[in-house]
């Protein structure tokens, strides 16, 4: 494939007098490059903008320079009837590298057809990406990827602006609304895709784009989304539904009793699921206060459904903590699972203890995405820089009171007929669970009169479910799908 680059002079001045000076990054420029891909069979060149963009404070200076990549399908000649999908990774903290280079993007990671890493690190051609019905963008919030605040540190630097759900949210719809605006892209159907932390950022963003920036979604996909009213929360409800991942982990692991491990994992999981909602989450609601009988009786299905031992259940108060089952589940056998992906497997100093020395599938993801990002980038993308790109940036303390996002998703959802909601999981997802996935969706509108606009889809592996070769391309042909079926098409947008 030929790579033809073009380079503004403006854009070359600013980049030869930031090396002169120190290492940061132009608070404005753009690098276009020129593409070809092939999705599904159909071969199509597409163009490619990197570069930064200002976070404007309210006196209409620069705070900060978000980096950003932007793709277009070339050849088309309807672009305002063309789709745009805006894209963030979560954390709070985490760079755009994950979905960008392994999910809805023209290139992939070299990696395995289960999502291990593989030698020489690198990028080919995606061949399920959704850029053949979608232009795409994504972005890397403050101080993650190449964006960041301006200054970088320092007293001078108004934490309160970043770092936290709501001003997250507030200043990322403002830029929001300049890119739409400097790329002509107000026409567009627009979508916006968060995963894990994301999910919640796009909850939110879905209301503020609205009621701020008079910029109305016609869909919403959450991505392992992580929803703090569940996750953070504790009690009886947030600890019962781990049980059906423990389910999912343990099937795949083959560490359930006969009875549940001879059937197939979609055929289990309805059961779990059920008895989490009908008995266990009444149960734990008891407390202390559970009698023996009932205690003893939960203690065997909780150990049934999890492929631990009704002793360690007994023993931790019907409450089985996840850092402490990714330690146990395979201490037979001598090993940890991982927190993001139980698929992966890790080795601990001592077999004994309460809870994994360190997260056996995050250190293989990093094995692959921080070199491929980096070389992507700076060497077929051409954006040149001294600047480290953060994977995980610094942003915490992070500020989580006053998180009303599950309801401004409602709110927005009640105000636009149009949009629509897409969930997506993996079963194999330790720290944000699919079942906690499902729960949120079930609490988004109590009224029960807008689930007909929600869509879940559940796949066999982690966190970063695209990673599973098999699910790359499920899980972007469920994005293809959901995206054509929530057009307009002409229809008014009423009730």
């Amino acid at each position: 494939m030929k790579n033809y680059s073009t380079l503004s002079f403006l854009a070359f001045f600013l980049f030869s007098y930031t090396f002169s000076q120190n290492r940061s990054i132009p608070v404005d420029t753009t690098v276009i490059t020129q593409h070809s891909v092939t999705v599904n069979g159909t071969s199509f060149n597409y163009t490619a903008e990197t570069g930064t963009q200002p976070v404007w404070d309210e006196a209409g200076k620069p705070i900060a320079a978000l980096h950003y990549t932007y793709y277009t399908r070339n050849g088309v000649k309807d672009r305002k009837s063309r789709p745009l999908l805006i894209s963030f990774n979560g954390g709070p903290g985490s760079g755009s590298v994950w979905m960008h280079l392994a999910y809805t993007g023209p290139r992939v990671l070299n990696i395995d057809d289960e999502g291990y890493p593989v030698q020489p690190y690198g990028v080919s051609q995606n061949p399920y990406s959704v850029l053949d019905v979608t232009d795409i963008v994504y972005v890397n919030p403050a101080n993650t990827g190449y964006s960041r605040t301006i200054p970088e540190t320092g007293e001078k630097v108004d934490r309160s602006k970043f770092f936290g759900i709501n001003a997250d949210i507030k200043y990322l719809a403002e830029w929001l609304n300049t890119f739409v605006t400097r790329h002509n892209r107000w026409r567009s159907p627009k979508y916006i895709v968060g995963e894990s932390y994301g999910g919640t950022r796009v909850m939110g963003l879905s209301l503020a784009l609205q009621n701020q920036q008079w910029m109305y979604l016609n869909g919403v996909i959450m991505v392992s989304p992580a929803d703090y009213k569940v996750i953070r929360v504790g009690g009886p409800v947030s600890e019962a539904l781990n049980l059906p991942y423990y389910t999912a982990a343990a099937w795949h692991h083959k560490a359930l009793p006969a009875a549940l491990q001879s059937k197939d994992l979609l055929d289990i999981l309805p059961e779990s699921e059920a008895y989490t909602i009908n008995t266990l989450i009444p149960a734990l609601a008891k407390g202390g206060f559970i009698s023996e009988t009932e205690r003893n009786e939960v203690a065997e299905r909780i150990a049934y459904y999890s492929g631990l031992s009704k002793e360690e259940v007994l023993s931790r108060n019907l409450s089985i903590p996840t850092s402490y089952f990714w330690k146990a589940l395979l201490r037979d056998r001598g090993y940890t699972v991982g927190r993001l992906d139980s698929r992966y497997l890790g080795m601990d100093r001592e077999i004994a203890g309460e809870r994994p020395d360190y997260n056996s599938e995050i250190t293989s993801w990093l094995h692959s995405f921080t070199p491929a990002i980096n070389y992507y980038l700076q060497e077929e993308l051409n954006f040149k820089t001294d600047m480290k790109y953060n994977m995980f940036g610094p942003v915490r303390p992070w500020d989580n009171d006053n998180d009303n996002t599950r309801e401004n998703l409602r709110q927005a959802m009640a105000q636009n007929p149009y949009l629509n909601v897409l969930i997506q999981s993996g079963y194999y997802d330790g720290a944000t669970t699919y079942f906690n996935a499902k729960y949120t969706m079930w609490q988004v509108d109590p009224s029960g009169r807008m689930k007909d606009r929600f869509q879940f889809k559940g796949y066999r592996s982690g966190h970063m479910m695209y990673l599973r070769r098999e699910d790359l391309k499920q899980a972007n042909d469920d994005i293809r799908t959901f995206i054509l079926d929530t057009q307009a098409k002409g229809k008014s947008a009423k009730y």
